[in-house]
């Protein structure tokens, strides 16, 4: 191993294709994307000091200032070109979404009033005063929607996707004084979607439209441990209180139907409405311990009582009947599936407007977005893994327990009524806006802003930024532990090893823990002597359960000190149960780390292993002239090393292998697609089966059987969709207070399914196919064709990613390992819409990143 350079890491890298999880119709298949801001969760101290519940543990990570907010210029007109404060002209261009099929629409031209047809929705939150822009000019405090989300994704989003706009427009100069090419006047048809999603209604006032806080451009602040200086919110919501079941559904104890008080009954229901997660509910562990916390209740609530109003003593869980519990919570479920279109509509509208107010607070004046306010309801804990607690109840949470941060001046949010709140606090170092502490693991829970939040997007930035920054030390940190690996004192070999298995194979730095309450997982200082096996010369096989109970296994070929010092730790009288670091925990690694660079910690190694690996293999890829499918395949070949590097695992879904098959389907349904398509082409000239007839041959798994029986299927489908179309026609003429039309119009309608039938019977027989469609020919049907063809191509490519990207989770690396810039610069240097990489959510998470970025695809980690 070289000291002085990073290039030469032994990379445990293996795995195959990743997938992404395209929203694909059935058989025929479609282009699409896919795309959770939970209460933050945090391990408690003992609840008897006061001191640990309302420190905020984040802190550290969020010292990235925050400081002026940027003035935000409104382009007047379509091509408007504003000027920043440096004066160097931008253009404004609409936001990119999902889509890419369709030519972006013309920006629309200000009417005579100066409001726009579509200016920018305000978002609905509690209103409370900004005094932090009073002293701001008017005309700069004018900015639309658009134009914010269009500073998102800049003009390097708009260059990237599908469709060329007509050659008219193509040949009109940029607005930036440069030649427009095919490239910079290429426009995704995203942003069509885009800027009507942020849109506001008609004559709204702009003034009322936030603009954009880049506080990456701003100046770092003097004092970053001070998170906000006014802070202004709704408080949280809590979950509703508990209906009793109807009299008729009670729960069963050895076929006596039971009755319970309603706090007994509730518990009750937890596990009867969850019969259906056998997963859960077949578990040994979770029925003892549900077992457990209901005998608890029912003797707290004076017990269960038969028909004559006798105690029932429920001692086996066996005995116990949820079925009537859980097949009435099924048919509420079916019932809300059916709810008229009407009845979804008002209750999402009742939901917004009661939540309306929670959705944002004011954080510094501006408005941000609250991550989660809702307090969790009760229920049945579930954990992850082989969790001991699994199946114990969660308590519904009262106001009483919560905690309360505010600013001094700000008006403290009302409970509910006739509770009062645990606490209320002015603290400014921390970014919580309520907790509380839940009764299972006695974790403290907190509600934080959004992940696309100014002071979140701070702390994702310091995270990478401090990862790049062990870039400068990494040469001095490896010699060091190469020459301690040899040290005569224990606890410094013991620290050495440590630090090489942590840097060297991504493992995690564990943590000591309460084995009693917690899933039996560790990490790299905490490993056990079974968790190790040794075989000669250098090689070690890792086999424990990592974070989240996820199993951990590797064989991985060591230095041959380390396996030395490896075979020393193992020394008898040592055995299983005993640690393998028994002179070293996670504190002092870290305090050592600290020594290197402020701040540095064992979790830094994984972010800046994953970023730096990605960087490289990324560097690696040739810049080739393959399809978009084909780049981000390569991209998630890449995130998938990363993943497997990082023990970024998950089990395989009992759905998989039946997902797997429909997409085989559907590639086969696009292949007979394609061949009746060529066949069309011989009835306009059945000469060019002479010229190439291997063009005109039916892939060999499409059988005769395959055929026939695709066929009835494609005549299904279309019946099916008339049918429902029908049905919906009625339904809107009943709400316009008109008759529902006759069923002789849906026969009328349903012929075309029997002409279809009447087809493909007549193309079996004769083995041709009648050329479909306006004016056909051979060029349109050939054209035809070949688009089939890049479907099926692109549609075998996310197969492969799929089945290879079964057991790596690629989120997980995707989103907290790998520095979001990296992804950025290969959307540039590959041109590949951004959309393909992140979802919305994502887009604007790391809004940071894209813009800060721009369209440099030179950037390095």
């Amino acid at each position: 191993m070289s000291d002085s350079s990073d290039d030469d890491r032994p990379l445990a890298l293996n795995g195959h294709g990743s997938s992404t999880n395209p929203a694909l119709s059935l058989r025929t298949g479609a282009n699409g994307t896919n795309g959770t801001n939970g209460v933050a969760k945090r391990k408690a101290g003992p609840s008897t000091a006061p001191s640990a519940s309302y420190k905020d543990e984040s802190s550290d990570d969020d010292d990235v200032p925050m400081a002026k907010r940027q003035k935000a210029h409104l382009p007047s007109g379509p091509g408007k070109v504003n000027r920043p404060s440096n004066g160097t002209p931008t253009v404004k261009r609409p936001p990119l979404d999902d889509s890419e099929d369709e030519v972006l629409a013309a920006p629309k031209r200000r009417q005579s009033n100066g409001a726009t047809p579509s200016s920018s929705k305000k978002p609905s939150g509690m209103k409370v005063k900004d005094e932090s822009d009073s002293d701001v000019p008017m005309a700069k405090k004018k900015t639309l929607a658009a134009s914010k989300t269009a500073s998102k994704t800049a003009s390097k989003l708009a260059s990237k996707t599908a469709t060329k706009p007509p050659a008219k427009a193509a040949a009109k100069p940029a607005a930036n004084g440069k030649k427009a090419t095919a490239s910079n006047t290429k426009k995704s048809a995203a942003s069509k979607g885009a800027v009507k999603a942020e849109s506001a209604e008609p004559g709204e006032d702009e003034e009322d439209v936030e603009e954009e806080y880049r506080w990456w451009d701003a100046p770092k602040k003097e004092d970053d441990s001070i998170k906000w200086t006014t802070l202004e919110h709704a408080g949280v919501v809590f979950p509703p209180p508990y209906q009793p079941l109807p009299k008729h559904v009670r729960l069963y104890y050895d076929g006596i139907k039971l009755d319970l008080h309603p706090d007994a009954e509730e518990v009750a229901t937890f596990f009867g409405s969850m019969l259906h997660l056998t997963v859960n509910t077949e578990n040994p562990t979770f029925c003892k311990n549900f077992l457990a916390d209901f005998q608890d209740i029912l003797k707290q609530t004076g017990g269960a009582k038969g028909p004559d109003g006798q105690v029932v003593a429920i001692t086996d869980f066996a005995k116990l009947d949820f079925k009537p519990m859980f097949e009435h919570y099924k048919a509420q479920t079916e019932a809300r599936k059916n709810r008229s279109k009407e009845e979804k509509k008002k209750e999402k509208e009742d939901k917004a407007k009661l939540e309306g107010p929670y959705l944002f607070c004011k954080w510094d004046g501006r408005k941000e977005k609250v991550g989660n306010f809702r307090v969790e309801p009760p229920g049945l804990f579930r954990g992850r893994g082989e969790h001991p607690k699994t199946g114990k109840v969660k308590k519904r949470v009262l106001p009483e327990q919560v905690t309360i941060n505010i600013g001094k001046d700000a008006v403290v949010p009302q409970p509910p009524a006739g509770h009062k709140w645990k606490g209320v606090q002015n603290d400014n170092k921390a970014t919580w806006l309520a907790m509380w502490q839940e009764n299972i693991n006695g974790c403290y829970k907190y509600v934080m802003l959004a992940a696309n939040s100014a002071i979140k997007g701070q702390a994702d930035h310091k995270k990478f930024e401090k990862a790049r920054a062990l870039k400068q030390h990494i040469s001095r940190i490896r010699a060091d532990y190469t020459r301690e690996l040899k040290s005569e004192v224990m606890a410094d070999r013991q620290r050495a090893t440590a630090m090489y298995l942590i840097d060297r194979f991504a493992l995690r730095a564990g943590n000591e823990k309460d084995t009693d309450n917690e899933a039996d997982t560790v990490g790299c200082c905490s490993l056990k002597y079974e968790h190790i096996t040794l075989r000669e010369p250098n090689t070690v096989i890792f086999d424990f359960l990592g974070k989240d109970s996820i199993p951990f296994y590797d064989e991985v070929t060591v230095d041959r000190q380390v396996f030395k010092n490896l075979k020393m730790f193992k020394k008898a009288p040592k055995e299983d149960g005993d640690d393998i670091f028994d002179r070293l925990n996670t504190s002092q690694l870290n305090k050592h780390l600290s020594s290197y660079m402020q701040g540095l910690t064992a979790k830094v190694f994984r972010t800046y292993n994953a970023s730096y690996t990605m960087s490289k293999l990324l560097q690696e890829l040739p810049v080739t002239n393959v399809s978009i499918a084909e780049k981000v395949k390569l991209y998630n070949d890449c995130n998938r090393k990363v993943a497997i590097l990082c023990n970024h695992k998950r089990t395989v879904g009992a759905s998989h292998e039946a997902q797997m098959e429909k997409m085989g389907d559907r590639i086969k349904g696009m292949k007979y697609q394609k061949w009746r398509t060529r066949m069309m082409m011989l009835d306009i000239d059945p000469k060019l089966k002479k010229k190439k007839p291997e063009y005109f041959e039916r892939d060999p798994e499409l059988t005769d059987e395959w055929v026939t029986e695709h066929q009835a299927f494609l005549a299904e489908e279309q019946r099916t969709k008339i049918i429902k179309k029908f049905e919906k026609d009625n339904e809107k003429r009943a709400s316009e207070g008109e008759k529902p039309l006759p069923e002789k119009e849906l026969k009328e309608r349903l012929k075309v399914v029997g002409e279809l039938e009447a087809k493909f019977k007549k193309e079996n027989r004769t083995k041709k196919v009648e050329a479909e469609g306006k004016a056909p020919s051979v060029e349109k049907l050939e054209a035809a064709a070949k688009k089939i063809d890049d479907r099926i191509h692109n549609m075998e490519l996310q197969a492969a990613d799929k089945d290879g990207n079964k057991e790596v989770a690629l989120s997980t690396s995707k989103i907290n390992y790998i520095d979001p810039r990296l992804t950025v610069v290969f959307s540039n240097k590959f041109d590949v819409p951004i959309e393909k990489f992140f979802s919305k959510t994502l887009r604007e998470k790391f809004n940071w990143a894209i813009q800060s970025v721009g369209d440099d695809s030179t950037w390095e980690f």
